[in-house]
Order: structure tokens, then sequence, then C-alpha cells
């Protein structure tokens, strides 16, 4: 299945989607540029995506491979791809692995995460399968424990190892710790999360041959994101045109970003995917043109509308409906998600800002808000117990110590403090 052009595109969705249908009611039927259409609100995009009575889908549910996408388990969210799109989907990502460094040949263990309607492991096995250079496979999953994993590497000399920056370290550690050594392993594949200095040292030590590079940048829910780009930067990638638009918006306006250096919010239209349509979809993270090279973008880590802390992923709508579910006395008058890095570990800290006078109950209802959004997002307190992240903790505050955009005004959802190269 080819990409399709834009106008199309947004004349299908149109008109086969009730979603979209309501979303652009207001615009010309002619209307064919991204820059004519809104941005989609997510909160309302997955409260219209729905298993039943789905509003989003342009046509039955009678053909295709549901996923499971970042959801809560009050409200799990799923993306939908027809045999076609998802053929189209791996192989534009396998075109990109040949720019991570994979060679004729490679021995490749997919140590990413299966079953339970997740795609990553599936993703990748299929994109290495449709590949443009031809490669051994070796489907481990991000599940099997280290003490298995190190000799199967070993037995059928692994020369490529690619999982989460948090799996990879995982089994690092245990390589370093054990006093094994995998001289054959020469490239780490990372997806999923960014890779920090102090997990870079760790893969070093246990893998001193090896470089660790990006996988590749994308999502179940947005699709096609970023094709990695050669160079020291894991972090700079390219659109997969033409199978997508990468736009980056600014903060406060909402206007696309066309100088380099300049942050915002990076919005993906899918250009191949019709079922479930992606047009103008927040991708949950920041980045900015580097001027490099034609289409070259820099992630800078989340927006707003999500956060990865470790392996977890976290909306802030998440938090907003735990204060909302515990404090009922309105002691809490803004929430803000800070992302820290210590001792080598991601932790989460929220931020509630007191209502003036609150003062009773404080340490209780900060224990009911962390109970409560670890209960909608069980993935974080079981990486706390496996030593993947520290635990969530509750910081109060003034409502005039919360960060805001200082061209704006604006609170500030998600403040990533961790350190990046």
């Amino acid at each position: 299945m080819s990409a399709q052009q834009l106008s199309d595109l947004i004349r299908f969705a149109r008109h086969n989607s009730p979603f979209y249908r309501d979303l652009y009611a207001s615009l010309p039927p002619g209307a064919d540029r991204l820059t004519d259409l809104p941005v989609v609100d997510q909160q309302a995009f997955w409260a219209a995506n729905t298993p039943h009575d789905n509003r989003v889908l342009t046509g039955p549910l009678s053909e295709a491979t549901v996923y499971k996408t970042g959801g809560t388990t009050g409200s799990p969210k799923f993306s939908v791809y027809t045999r076609d799109e998802w053929r189209t989907f791996v192989t534009a990502f396998g075109q990109g692995l040949v720019d991570t460094g994979l060679r004729p040949g490679h021995r490749v263990a997919d140590l990413f995460y299966a079953g339970e309607l997740y795609a990553s492991f599936l993703f990748v096995l299929d994109s290495l399968a449709h590949a443009p250079v031809d490669n051994v496979r070796l489907p481990i999953g991000g599940g099997a424990p280290p003490e298995s994993t190190i000799p199967t590497l070993r037995d059928l000399a692994a020369q490529v190892v690619a999982g989460t920056p948090t799996t990879l370290c995982r089994l690092a550690e245990q390589v370093v710790s054990s006093g094994l050594r995998l001289d054959a392993v020469e490239l780490l594949l990372f997806g999923g999360e960014a890779l920090f200095d102090d997990q870079r040292r760790l893969l070093a030590a246990a893998f001193p041959r090896a470089e660790a590079r990006s996988i590749g940048y994308a999502s179940v829910d947005a699709g096609l994101l970023g094709r990695p780009v050669p160079g020291p930067d894991t972090r700079v990638h390219r659109p997969f045109t033409p199978y997508s638009v990468v736009e980056i918006l600014d903060d406060c306006t909402g206007e696309p970003v066309t100088e380099p250096g300049r942050p915002g919010r990076v919005v993906v239209t899918s250009l191949f995917r019709r079922l479930m349509p992606v047009i103008r979809y927040p991708a949950g993270d920041r980045a900015e043109w580097t001027g490099t090279g034609p289409g070259h973008f820099r992630i800078l880590g989340r927006a707003e509308e999500g956060v990865r802390v470790g392996p977890v992923s976290l909306y802030t709508q998440d938090a907003q409906d735990a204060v909302a579910t515990a404090d009922t006395a309105g002691q809490v008058v803004g929430v803000q998600l800070v992302v820290r890095r210590w001792e080598g570990r991601d932790g989460l800290v929220l931020r509630l800002a007191a209502a003036p006078g609150a003062g009773q109950g404080r340490e209780e209802l900060a224990g009911s808000v962390v109970a409560r959004l670890e209960e909608v997002r069980p993935l974080y307190p079981d990486s706390v117990r496996a030593g993947f992240v520290h635990p969530l903790s509750v910081e109060w505050v003034r409502h005039r110590d919360l960060a805001v955009n200082p061209r704006s005004g604006k609170l500030v959802r998600v403040l990533d403090e961790r350190p990046t190269a």
C-alpha cells in the first residue's frame, strides 16, 4: 500500500470517520493543507476511539490487528492496523534500520516486550524481517530473565541487542556482576525511552565493543515518526518521507516552527493509515529542527501530554484524575509532574499546590493520590519493585511556586529535570 496524498486522506477521514467529521465540521470543503486543520485533542481522540461504538475508525473492525497503547486499567486505549498498513509500517521502519549500523548477516536479539496486546516485540521482529539487508533474528523477548538471556546471546553469538534502555541496563548489570563476557555484541539498539549518560557508562562496562544507537522513533498510536540519523547525537532523526509528516509546533501559538534550535511539540500525520486515521496527532514529545540536514530534528523529551519515567508512560490526565478522585475537600489547586534522575534511576515527583489555608491531612491525601495513580498505572509500582524507577513521591508547594511558561504565563504540566546529552 503506497502512501496516499494528504488531500485524499483528509477527504476520506472527513467522510468516513465521525470523529474527524465533527472535528472538521467548521472547515470549508476544500481544506487540504495541514495548517488548515486543528491539532487533535488527545483526550477527545481516545474518548471517541473506544472498543465499542467507535467514532474514529473509518470502517468496521473486520480485518486488523489490535494493539494496546498507553492507557490505564480503567480506560485502556487501543490502536489498530490492517495487514497492509502494518506491512507498510514495518517495511518503512525496517529500511531505517540500515542507518543504525545493521549489516548483512547480523544476528539480532529482540528484547522488546510481547503479549497483552503490546506491539514493540512484534514490531521490531517484523521490521527486521522486512529490512533491506539479510539478518538473523533471535526473538528472546524482554520478559526473559537475564540469567537465561545471557547464555542464549553467548551461544548464538548475537552481534546486535535491541530493547528499551531499562532492559539493556538490566542485562548489562547482570553481565557485569557475573563477570561474563559477550564479546560478539557490537551494537545496542535502544527505543521507547531516552538513554542517559549513567546508562551509557553501564552499557560500556558490560559491552565494551558495542555502540549504543537509536533503533528509530515510532509509537503504536502515532506510527512512524523518525528514522535514525547516523552520527554522535542519538537524539537526531529525520521523517519517514513519504509515509508520514512531522511538524514541530510552537508551545504558545501552535504555529509550525521552521527555524532550527527553537523547541516545540511534535505533531505527526500518518499518510498510510486509513482505518484509524492519525492526522495532526500530538506524539507526546518535544523537539527542535537541527538545520544539519533535510528534515533533521532532535528529540528533547516528553511534552505535556505525557511523560516517560523509565519504562512507564504516564499522562498528565492520569495525575489530574488521581488528584480529583482523592481530593474530596478541594485542597489541591495545581498539579505539576516533575521527572528527575538520581542514583541511576528515574523518579516521578507529583508537585501539588495547596489551596490557601489548607494544611490538615496533607500526608494522608498525598498517600491517597499516589495509591490512585499506582492503581491506574500498575506498571509503575511493578517497576519500583523491579528496581527500575524510584517510588512516586509528593511535593507540596504554593501555587506561585509552580513553573509557568515565561512567554504565556501558562502552567507547565511536565518538568523534565533529567540531564540529557
